[in-house]
């Protein structure tokens, strides 16, 4: 596991991916991407802590269907990417991240919920520019935020933080992480708290 983890920082320090600053997978991508320039680090207030049980919601996925937490429960280990808009650089670069970083998920039986306040056409057409995802991309446009509020990482201006949620089998939050919206959230973390759920 830990051999994986390095691979895949060296691969993504190769490609400067873990800084935050590459943007998409093409230039024609690149020039989709709206620059919102330095943005306040974090704008929220968390309302979940970790130990206690994850608040439930359903949201509709890009794929047609709609996702529930709960369907989850007893099955997976569940990592929840908040990101704060479509069409913006750190959040085109992070996403796409996650397929190389794949095999980091597998080895610790969860899966990633990425969740945005867009509606499903926008992460529709931009995910299809990124390329295929491997994991759910779920709207949470209408009632707009509502579960980005749940969590406590709504942000003043109707976008949500950059936020990580590890959720373990049983429902409850094992991991919160809020970072900074204008950089990429470090993989090694993430990647140690799943080991930490394996190892329990």
């Amino acid at each position: 596991m830990r051999k994986n983890i390095f691979i895949i920082t060296i691969f993504f320090a190769a490609f400067g991916l873990l800084s935050g600053n590459a943007v998409g997978l093409s230039e024609t991508f690149k020039n989709n991407i709206y620059n919102p320039g330095k943005l306040k680090p974090i704008d929220s207030i968390l309302k979940v802590k970790v130990g206690e049980k994850a608040p439930d919601f359903t949201l509709p996925s890009i794929s047609g269907e709609k996702i529930s937490l709960h369907q989850l429960k007893g099955e997976k280990n569940v990592v929840i990417s908040f990101v704060p808009a479509a069409w913006t650089p750190v959040c085109s670069d992070q996403w796409p991240g996650y397929n190389i970083a794949k095999s980091i998920f597998d080895e610790n039986d969860a899966v990633l919920l990425g969740i945005t306040v867009d509606s499903i056409p926008t992460l529709f057409a931009w995910t299809k520019q990124m390329g295929k995802l491997w994991f759910h991309v779920l709207s949470d446009f209408w009632p707009h935020g509502k579960v980005a509020d749940m969590f406590g990482v709504l942000r003043s201006d109707g976008v949500s933080e950059r936020a990580l949620f590890v959720i373990d089998k049983e429902g409850i939050l094992q991991y919160a992480h809020v970072g900074d919206i204008n950089k990429r959230p470090d993989l090694k973390d993430l990647a140690n708290e799943l080991e930490k759920l394996k190892n329990r």
